[in-house]
């Protein structure tokens, strides 16, 4: 325990906290039970750390621990937890909890048994925490941290703050949005430099080594986090990737599940379910037309890797600025929004807002005559009419 309580504090004491997500001030850390979600790689870890040192008025008070630390071999967490309140702990911060198998029903417990504990867990975005051994949606506030935005990435990289806007924002005030950004940015190769390297977190480890980091990040998803919640045979992982590296190399596109299963070697509702899996992942997207249903077994109608950074480092050979294009806007937009495939032009927002997709030589002829209709264009600083830059819209969060 004593070990588990230095690494804590040092762990908080060493946190970066230069660099804050928008998430950190919107977590009502108030609460009892708080789950927080996100794919491997997006900084759930460093949130945690820095809520300890920034939110919490005694850090002293707060235990961080990580599930995949030696200590639980042989202890559980519900007995931690009883130890830290019988010496005077006020918060539980539990990283990584798809790594111990009995989670759900201990978190419950500590829940119900620890009224002056405050827990707050995180877990891949795989992992669906009210479906587990015990139910916590009556108790947990569950939260999503996403990649970086294109706007955050800028914060990151750039050290230029500017406040997020809604879609509503962006649509009906764009000229105004773009007055009090353009002083202070360029935002085309920043634009650039985002579609390569700028979602994740740790290109502050350096952008040469970036690719390689993220290759890395792809593969523990799938052998261990994937692992982790739904039990993979060794076959099945590697035939997992192998439908990764199909789909890198391919999208955007409308699956030929029969050829997929061929070339992979799964069976179709292994496939349909792995892409699933992929999805929960955040490694894909998979798009429907409006007022599709969809079910277990039923097929996207195009698939995208789920942002260009994976699309550049994966499917490297398959990169080309449009599909970049494309992958970028469903990447920023589904944080917030319901995207689907539109039947005219190439997306539609909440089934209400068109919008084509292109570069500077792009015209709005797709979508001519249709209502709420928008051109999102690459390499513009301003808007004209309903032309609005593309890079605005990774304003959004």
């Amino acid at each position: 325990m004593e070990e588990l309580i230095t690494k804590s504090r040092a762990k908080i004491a060493k946190v970066q906290k230069s660099f804050q997500r928008e998430l950190l001030h919107q977590i009502n850390w108030s609460s009892r039970l708080i789950a927080l979600k996100g794919a491997r790689g997006v900084g759930k870890t460093t949130l945690l750390l820095q809520a300890a040192a920034l939110k919490l008025s005694k850090a002293d008070n707060t235990l961080y621990v990580s599930m995949d630390d030696l200590f639980f071999q042989e202890n559980s967490l519900y007995q931690l937890a009883k130890t830290h309140a019988l010496t005077g702990g006020t918060h539980l911060f539990v990283d990584e909890v798809h790594k111990y198998p009995n989670w759900s029903r201990e978190l419950k417990l500590i829940y119900d048994d620890f009224e002056e504990i405050k827990v707050v867990f995180t877990s891949s975005s795989i992992l669906d925490i009210f479906q587990g051994e015990s139910d916590l949606s009556r108790r947990a506030i569950a939260y999503t941290l996403f990649e970086l935005s294109f706007r955050e990435f800028i914060a990151f990289d750039q050290k230029t703050a500017f406040k997020p806007y809604s879609l509503d924002d962006i649509l009906s005030h764009s000229a105004e949005i773009e007055l009090e950004i353009l002083p202070k940015l360029k935002p085309i190769p920043a634009f650039q430099d985002y579609l390569k390297y700028g979602a994740y977190p740790y290109v502050l480890e350096g952008k040469d080594v970036f690719a390689q980091r993220l290759t890395q990040v792809v593969n523990l998803i799938i052998e261990v986090d994937l692992n982790a919640v739904d039990n993979l045979t060794y076959d099945m992982i590697v035939k997992t990737k192998k439908l990764l590296a199909a789909i890198a190399t391919s999208v955007p596109f409308t699956p030929n599940i029969t050829k997929l299963c061929e070339r992979t070697g799964i069976s179709r509702p292994s496939l349909i379910k792995a892409i699933s899996q992929l999805e929960r992942a955040r490694m894909v997207h998979q798009l429907f037309k409006p007022g599709k249903g969809i079910g277990q077994l039923t097929k996207p109608e195009k698939l995208y890797l789920n942002n260009p950074n994976l699309l550049h480092v994966l499917g490297h050979h398959n990169w080309n600025i449009g599909t970049a294009r494309e992958t970028f806007f469903v990447s920023q937009l589904s944080a917030l929004y319901k995207v689907n495939l539109a039947p005219k032009g190439d997306f539609i927002i909440d089934e209400k807002y068109t919008f084509e997709i292109g570069g500077g030589n792009k015209t709005a002829k797709q979508i001519q005559g249709l209502p709420n209709a928008y051109l999102a264009k690459d390499n513009i600083e301003y808007t004209a009419n309903n032309t609005i830059p593309l890079w605005l819209f990774g304003f959004l969060y």
